[in-house]
């Protein structure tokens, strides 16, 4: 008996179509992957290959001018038992305390003042996000000119109500509240674009819903808008977390530090010893446990937030 020949090699039937979906499937991931490679080069170039270099330097004893030296985990030896590193830690989450809950509450509460259909909104909306398109240096340099104790535009305000103004940024207490505030003036208005999207995203019959319950616009807040939030809400606690523990550019301009440590950051510090001191390789053992210290913020975010967030609105 003669063996007949594949049903896929016959010519009558032509070719697999499992192969020829195969092939399909193969060149679809070639050209994804060629249009993620720019994106993934930056990536590695920019990112993973700087956090890497910090990670080896943190090992070695290094002067900038001097040979590289080995010497393991002394650098994190002494990390533990520096005064300076763990003050500059308490000074970074100080201030995260006052920038994260601060930039995200104004930031809601304007994007609920501007999601209204009135005209000349559109122009409002885009002067709030003005002073987040302008540099941190440049903002820093234009507070330190407003919060002057003598010829500062707002203790010349104040002068009006009779108020004699403090020393803003020379006093201990105030200085950090102070460069927090211009944060969270700065930021507020960026985070309020992702407020005032996820509040656009939000259905309109569950609106209308909650007012013909009789619902109060607080208890509509807090019981349908601020839950259908969470997924935009998460966004913004993350990246102002990031940003607030990597804040430097004001810092230096207005204070550089001062007065004395009280609003020495922790990457002032980083700055302090590695272009001060030039011991790049204590600066990246401090490098090391901030960004160990961002991710396991970051990571209890996400874990927190993980069952407690609705991203399906139908």
């Amino acid at each position: 008996m003669l063996k007949s020949e594949p049903r896929s090699h016959h010519p009558q039937y032509g070719p697999d179509p499992r192969s020829a979906g195969r092939v399909l499937r193969r060149r679809q991931a070639l050209a994804g992957y060629a249009l993620l490679a720019p994106s993934m080069v930056g990536v590695l170039g920019f990112l993973l290959a700087p956090v890497l270099i910090v990670i080896v330097l943190s090992l070695f004893d290094w002067k900038l001018l001097s040979t590289p030296e080995f010497i393991g985990l002394a650098n994190y030896r002494e990390l533990f038992s520096d005064s300076d590193v763990w003050h500059s830690f308490l000074v970074t989450l100080y201030y995260v305390l006052i920038c994260v809950p601060g930039t995200t509450i104004l930031s809601l509460l304007l994007a609920l003042l501007v999601d209204r259909k009135l005209r000349g909104m559109k122009y409002f909306r885009a002067l709030l996000v003005i002073p987040w398109m302008a540099t941190p240096v440049a903002m820093g340099l234009v507070w330190t000119w407003i919060f002057d104790p003598g010829r500062g535009a707002l203790n010349q305000f104040l002068g009006v109500f009779g108020v004699d103004g403090p020393a803003w940024l020379s006093s201990p207490l105030l200085a950090m509240p102070s460069v927090a505030a211009v944060h969270i003036w700065q930021f507020a208005g960026y985070n309020m674009l992702f407020f005032l999207a996820g509040l656009q995203n939000i259905p309109g019959a569950l609106r209308e819903a909650s007012a013909l319950d009789g619902a109060s616009p607080v208890a509509h807040f807090f019981s349908i808008t601020l839950p259908l939030l969470r997924p935009t809400l998460l966004f913004v606690l993350i990246t102002n977390v990031i940003g607030s523990f990597q804040a430097f550019d004001t810092i230096f301009v207005m204070t550089e530090g001062g007065p004395g440590d009280s609003t020495e950051v922790a990457t002032y510090l980083i700055y302090d010893e590695a272009f001060r001191k030039f011991d790049f390789g204590y600066a990246s053992t401090i490098s090391v446990l901030l960004f160990v210290v961002i991710l396991v913020v970051t990571i209890s975010q996400f874990i927190y937030f993980e069952r407690r967030t609705t991203y399906d609105f139908s």
